[in-house]
């Protein structure tokens, strides 16, 4: 059978066949395209009932504080190199669309003279370090970061900007200090705030309060009502609570209970040292903020098993648009425990907790599940 003689066939054959929910243009002929003058289809939503859902996740880690024997450890001839530290850990950093940690020694570089407790400065390398293994965002507002004074906040920063660091908690004008910290990931916009309960003692020069935020619950009020304004999700940072303790004080859940109530989303602690336990906060406006009181240390020089030990935050972040809402919600809470181990003040490398003490890392979950008992693992 020849195209012509097919092309009659055809169009016999759907000359004769029941159609069931179109009809067909009597006019056609052969050479014409098939019009269908209506059809039974089904009809698209209405604006009103359609919806989308974004989805980004976050990872979040402890405190950086580089004491001396880790960045003389990390020492080459003339520069320092902290990546084989971090490699076993950064799968787990740079898996998420976003990866915070907190910068606790400030990184003004090797040209003002590096130093240790109690006074820190860090080499650049190490902000360097954390960019390759994912981290995206840090947070600078901490009791370390009048350590070595303007000038190191000022080379701090302009370093991070040089690499394309996201930074928060310190900056270097009024103006700056004014901007809101934005990342956008899957269509979310997050953003970030840091505060510390102080500074070692050391004082603000005067007029220069943008230098570092300080704890104060009508400023973090205020910032955190912007920040919604112009974010899906508000993280904040709060360097606060007692040193090595393993739960948080009555202060500390205080401040998270306001802070989400006043719109913070995700609320991460720091400066203790060791691990605090994460909980659910319900607001009155029907929210579920999630607050982990203190995420220990990372990357340090400090000795004890619960200074060694820190744990990698992994979050969903779900995001629901419809015509006349957006909702977020937070899914699927987990965390990969870590461990810093040295041998004689050298050799600082970081591993699995699973790989170093079964037990430890046992402990360590159950610890972190005291107020979340279905929190994952990952591993």
């Amino acid at each position: 059978m020849n195209f012509n003689k097919l092309g009659h066939f055809l169009l016999l054959v759907a000359a004769t066949l029941p159609l069931v929910g179109c009809s067909i243009a009597t006019n056609a002929d052969e050479n014409s395209p098939i019009v269908f003058e209506d059809r039974n289809s089904p009809i698209s939503p209405s604006p009103a009932k359609l919806k989308l859902e974004y989805t980004a996740s976050l990872s979040a880690v402890g405190d950086i504080l580089i004491h001396e024997r880790v960045y003389l450890d990390a020492k080459k001839e003339n520069s320092y190199d902290f990546n084989p530290m971090l490699e076993k850990v950064t799968p787990f950093l740079e898996q998420a669309d976003l990866t915070i940690a907190n910068s606790e020694s400030v990184v003004g570089g090797s040209e003002i003279g590096l130093s240790t407790y109690p006074a820190f400065n860090s080499p650049y390398e190490i902000g360097a370090a954390l960019k390759n293994s994912g981290v995206d965002v840090v947070t600078l507002a901490n009791n370390h970061t009048l350590d070595r004074g303007i000038l190191a906040i000022e080379n701090a920063i302009q370093y991070w900007h040089q690499i394309g660091m996201v930074h928060t908690g310190a900056a270097l004008s009024s103006d700056d200090r004014a901007e809101v910290t934005l990342v956008t990931r899957n269509n979310i916009t997050f953003s970030f705030l840091s505060y510390t309960y102080g500074t070692n003692g050391i004082p603000t020069p005067v007029g220069m309060d943008y230098l570092v935020n300080r704890i104060d619950p009508l400023i973090i009020q205020q910032d955190l009502k912007r920040a919604r304004e112009v974010s899906d999700v508000v993280v904040l940072s709060l360097h606060f609570g007692q040193e090595y303790e393993h739960m948080p004080n009555a202060e500390q859940m205080e401040l998270a209970h306001f802070s989400a109530e006043n719109g913070a989303d995700i609320i991460l602690g720091h400066h203790p040292h060791v691990l605090q336990p994460p909980e659910w906060i319900e607001t009155t406006d029907g929210r579920k903020v999630f607050a982990v009181y203190s995420l220990g240390n990372f990357l340090s020089g400090q000795d004890g098993l619960d200074r060694q030990i820190g744990a990698i935050l992994h979050l969903d972040i779900v995001k629901s648009v419809t015509a006349d809402s957006s909702n977020i919600t937070l899914r699927n809470p987990a965390f990969t425990t870590t461990f810093v181990k040295s041998s004689n003040d050298k050799n600082y490398d970081m591993d699995l907790l699973k790989n170093i003490d079964k037990n430890l890392n046992s402990a360590t979950k159950a610890h972190l599940s005291t107020w979340i008992k279905d929190l994952e693992f990952i591993e």
